[in-house]
C-alpha cells in the first residue's frame, strides 16, 4: 500500500479521536505559534495536519494567512467540513511535502506535528528540508514536533525515526539556529503516553 492509499484509509476508517496522535487542542503548538508568529498577518503552514484542530484554533484566534498540507485527501476533506464557510478562507493543499514544490519564501511559520518522524530514509528526509529552505522567509520561525528519545519505534503500522534535539536539529542543518526544545508527554486516547519532542528554530 502507497502512502497516499495508508493515509486515506486511516482517516477514512478511524473517527479523528481514534487514533494515538488526537489531542482536542495541540496546546504546546498553539503556545509556539503565537509566540513566533508576530502577527495575526504571519503566513502560517502546518504540514501534515490531518484531521487535527489546530487550523480551526488557529483562524478563531485571528490569523487570516493559513496554509495546511497533508497527503490525504480524506484528511483535508475532514477539515473543509469541519470549518465549514470558513473553509474557504484557508488555503488546502493535498500533496507529499517531499514531493511537493512550495511558493519560495511564502511562510513565516513552519509548523509539523508528527511528519518529520515518519521519514525513514536520509533522502525524504533531505527532501522536506529543502522545501523547509525553499518555503520559508529569511528569519522565519520552524517548529517541529517528532517523538523523542523514549517515543513510539512504530505508529499507524509505520516504522519511526525517534529524536534528541541535538539529533534533529543537526537534520536541518546550519541555516536553521535551534532556539528552544521541550519534551511533551502525550496523553493518548486510549490512556497511555507517548513522548514529543518539539524543537523551535529560526532561519538564518
Amino acid at each position: 500500500m502507497n502512502k497516499i492509499n495508508h493515509w486515506d484509509k486511516v482517516y477514512t476508517e478511524k473517527a479523528p479521536d481514534a487514533v494515538s496522535w488526537y489531542a482536542p487542542h495541540l496546546d504546546k503548538s498553539l503556545e509556539l505559534i503565537a509566540r513566533t508568529a508576530g502577527s495575526f498577518d504571519a503566513a502560517i503552514i502546518d504540514v501534515g495536519g490531518g484531521e487535527s484542530t489546530l487550523i480551526d484554533d488557529l483562524f478563531g484566534r485571528g490569523y487570516r494567512d493559513l496554509s495546511m498540507l497533508d497527503i490525504s485527501q480524506a484528511a483535508i476533506d475532514a477539515c473543509k467540513a469541519r470549518l465549514g464557510q470558513d473553509a474557504a478562507r484557508i488555503e488546502w493543499l493535498v500533496a507529499d511535502i517531499t514531493g511537493v514544490e512550495l511558493p519560495a519564501q511564502r511562510y513565516d511559520v513552519w509548523h509539523d506535528r508528527a511528519v518529520f518522524h515518519f521519514l525513514t530514509e536520509p533522502a525524504q528526509r533531505e527532501a522536506y528540508v529543502r522545501q523547509v529552505m525553499r518555503a520559508m522567509k529569511p528569519g522565519g520561525n520552524v517548529i517541529v514536533a517528532t517523538f523523542g528519545p523514549e517515543g513510539p519505534v512504530s505508529c499507524s503500522g509505520l516504522e519511526t525515526v525517534r529524536y534528541d534535539s541535538e539529533g534533529l536539529h543537526g537534520e536541518f542543518g546550519e541555516r536553521f539556529r535551534l532556539v528552544e526544545s521541550a519534551i511533551e508527554l502525550h496523553e493518548t486516547p486510549f490512556g497511555t503516553t507517548q513522548q514529543f519532542l518539539y524543537c523551535y528554530c529560526r532561519v538564518e
